[in-house]
């Protein structure tokens, strides 16, 4: 399989978002759908919708999100929708909780946990989707990324609780049993890398990864409420692709080779929770390619 291009530059900029976007030339067709993380309540390190202004505003894309599985500040459209409104998001773009009113199955063959990846029924209406992601730790998964954003991220809420569940749940009013009834953590792992084959392969090719290495807490920007850990590392830089294992790998890879005491931190989170294991089972599944060019742009 031949490599896989990913560009990567240091510099973290709103307008290097859409450079590095031309550069890779890869145009979104028809009604472009635009992933990003709103940020949970009281969460200190997300990124704002500023910082993605000039890239949405470039595609036309339009923000889309799903509520949550857990409690706080998005676990239903109506608290979600505030959340959006505070954090300005519809200040500067439509906004689309795809899950707001029902859900669609999209269909899965060769799960070994998942056999549908329910996700919010909006996602239907897009042609296109720029997956826009803050590469930090997480959690559960170790790591959050273009993989977590596909799988998790565009999971309704009752998908969410099907993931974690590794299959076993589906039903959003679950979730208080799912939490107490957590699945061998490789088949959550697993289970995230089938969900984001579905996506992937729902959009057949149409999709474009952005991971963006700033404000690198070991938390996930699900994290609020003045829960989450600030930064444990300087910031690395942007990177596009267009296969999302190896942008999710590539990230990885430059924490590791970081000249910057503070990776330990956040290699811990991830290697605690096996959280590689995602990007391998993904690679299996042939989602992308673990093999990259990592092409440095100034």
């Amino acid at each position: 399989m031949e490599k896989s291009k990913v560009y990567f530059t240091k510099e973290l900029t709103e307008k290097k978002v859409l450079e590095m976007y031309k550069l890779l030339g890869k145009e979104l067709v028809g009604k472009v759908a635009c992933k990003v993380h709103s940020g949970e309540e009281g969460n200190q390190n997300y990124l704002h919708p500023e910082f993605w202004k000039p890239m949405i505003d470039y595609v036309k894309g339009t923000v889309v999100e799903c509520n949550t599985a857990y409690e706080g500040s998005r676990n239903s459209t109506a608290k979600h929708k505030k959340l959006i409104n505070d954090h300005k998001w519809d200040s500067y773009f439509d906004v689309d909780i795809m899950d707001a009113y029902e859900d669609a199955s999209l269909p899965i063959t060769w799960g070994k946990h998942l056999n549908e990846d329910l996700v919010g029924k909006n996602m239907l209406n897009y042609d296109s989707m720029l997956v826009l992601s803050h590469f930090k730790g997480h959690p559960m998964g170790g790591f959050g990324g273009a993989l977590k954003q596909l799988s998790i991220g565009c999971a309704s809420c009752a998908g969410k609780v099907n993931i974690h569940s590794a299959g076993k749940y589906k039903l959003a009013s679950e979730q208080d049993i799912l939490w107490d009834d957590l699945p061998p953590q490789d088949d959550f792992l697993e289970s995230m890398a089938e969900s984001a084959k579905a996506v992937v392969e729902h959009f057949k090719g149409n999709m474009v990864f952005i991971n963006v290495m700033k404000n690198m807490s070991v938390d996930c920007d699900c994290v609020g409420f003045g829960q989450a850990q600030d930064p444990c590392m300087n910031d690395i830089g942007i990177l596009i692709s267009l296969d999302p294992v190896a942008i999710d790998k590539a990230c990885v890879d430059l924490v590791k080779n970081a000249n910057d005491p503070g990776k330990e931190i956040l290699l811990e989170r991830i290697n605690s929770r096996n959280g590689t294991h995602t990007i391998d089972t993904a690679y299996e599944l042939g989602v992308g390619n673990k093999e990259y060019e990592l092409i440095e742009v100034e």
